[in-house]
């Protein structure tokens, strides 16, 4: 039996939400904050000022312990959701490193779902051939948004294996049966036929593919609104950041002290590739910044920065446990 047409209201709704969740600088607001997007974030421990430390005696091998420490540390928060969600966006940035696929293809296992999510974006960012095998099994998590999540990330990776999921929401409806794609079979949730949650996995899909520093989804337009956030000076940074040369170089140097959050993490997700003694030591304030997002990203780019995503080693699929 066919399910009913999404109304003309809804579609509306589905379109106003894509048009929101097309902007790439999108970033998430702390999960522990009331859902709706209308509400004001609570503040959090992430967001705890922090006092400056010299780090001018410690050594590259500390400091680099000490990068991993914060990652780690805030993937192990049990008591705060956007603690991890906003590690795992850090984390993306590390393209294959051995250490941090193992922590994405761990996180996959969260009890949250909108921490199995941002590890199935961090796995796509990382753009980690490796994690196909973790990816695949998540087609068949018990939440729609995961899986789709996952269908869609493996995708462009140019892995098929969730074309089913895919042709299920395009079909609109739930047949009786889960549907076979070249030899493949996905238990597909009601939900992915739902007009409302058909309007919740696009936006999914249009924003959180796309994983900012600060994690995904559509509370995240609230989240950078309501904290002052610039969107166009982070769009303008990402854009510039795909070239290198001395003037923007300094331009993203200068950045890394600006009042806007979200230029501060730009700026240091995008100096991470530059892969020099100067912009690693540049990134150091950032590990005491007053914000956990921008802490997280500093951190995953001084690793960056001392150990280049080209030089990383290749690794068997980790297990998961």
């Amino acid at each position: 039996m066919h399910a009913s047409k999404p109304s003309a209201s809804c579609l509306t709704s589905c379109a106003l939400l894509l048009s929101l969740a097309f902007t790439p600088s999108l970033f998430a607001q702390d999960s522990s904050a009331p859902a709706s997007p209308a509400a004001t974030p609570a503040p959090t421990q992430s967001d705890s000022p922090t006092k400056l430390r010299d780090r001018s005696h410690t050594t590259q091998a500390q400091n680099l312990d000490e990068a991993w420490t914060m990652l780690s540390t805030a993937l192990a928060d049990t008591k705060h959701a956007e603690a991890r969600i906003q590690a795992l966006a850090a984390i993306g940035n590390l393209g294959s490193n051995p250490r941090s696929s193992k922590m994405i293809a761990r996180a996959m296992d969260d009890p949250d779902v909108d921490v199995r999510t941002a590890a199935i974006l961090a796995a796509g960012e990382s753009k980690d051939r490796n994690l196909t095998t973790d990816l695949r099994t998540m087609l068949d998590d018990k939440e729609p948004q995961v899986a789709f999540a996952a269908a869609s990330t493996l995708w462009k990776m140019n892995d098929r294996s969730g074309e089913d999921i895919l042709l299920a929401v395009i079909d609109g409806e739930r047949s009786a049966n889960p549907k076979f794609v070249h030899g493949t079979m996905h238990n597909i949730s009601k939900q992915l036929h739902n007009p409302a949650g058909l309007a919740r996995l696009g936006a999914l899909q249009g924003a959180s593919m796309l994983l900012g520093p600060f994690g995904f989804g559509i509370t995240a337009f609230e989240y950078m609104r309501k904290n002052g956030g610039d969107s166009a000076r982070v769009v303008a940074i990402e854009q510039v950041a795909q070239q290198k040369n001395g003037p923007i170089r300094a331009e993203l140097l200068g950045a890394l002290s600006d009042k806007d959050l979200g230029v501060r993490a730009a700026a240091a997700k995008a100096l991470g590739t530059y892969h020099d003694k100067t912009i690693a030591t540049a990134l150091f304030p950032l590990f005491d910044d007053a914000k956990q997002p921008v802490r997280l990203t500093a951190a995953a780019a001084y690793i960056n920065s001392i150990v280049p995503i080209s030089s990383n080693p290749k690794r068997t699929t980790p297990k998961r446990p």
